[in-house]
This record gives C-alpha cells, sequence and structure tokens, in this order.
C-alpha cells in the first residue's frame, strides 16, 4: 500500500492519483498531478490523495527507466 497524500502536500512523483476515503476506500475519483505541483482540494473533507500511475515519461520518475 502507498502513501496516502493530504491536498496541499507537494507530489513526490508525476501521476494519476486515486481520492481515497478516510479508511482507505476508493471514491472512484482520480486527478493527475505533476511532481513538485501541490494537490489540489479533495470534493469532500476526510479525503486524500494515493498514487494508482506513475508517469511513463521519466519526469516524474516513478514510471519506466
Amino acid at each position: 500500500m502507498t502513501k496516502k497524500l493530504t491536498p496541499g502536500t507537494k507530489a513526490p512523483a508525476s501521476g494519476l492519483y486515486d481520492i481515497k476515503g478516510p479508511r482507505g476506500r476508493d471514491t472512484g475519483v482520480q486527478r493527475t498531478v505533476v511532481k513538485g505541483e501541490p494537490f489540489p482540494p479533495t470534493p469532500g473533507r476526510g479525503l486524500a490523495y494515493q498514487l494508482n500511475t506513475p508517469a511513463n515519461n521519466g519526469a516524474g520518475r516513478g514510471g519506466k527507466k
């Protein structure tokens, strides 16, 4: 399981992030975030971001090399 990230913190890697509920439940909402940019506000309270698919272009250093 990857680390959950809160709105306003800087993204550690570029990619597609799921928005998860307080207990880790999937909300079905995703956002694309670029490495170093702050996460946008979530649609509700207590929600957090979790990396789903890292970018494969090398910019986020999370995908293929």
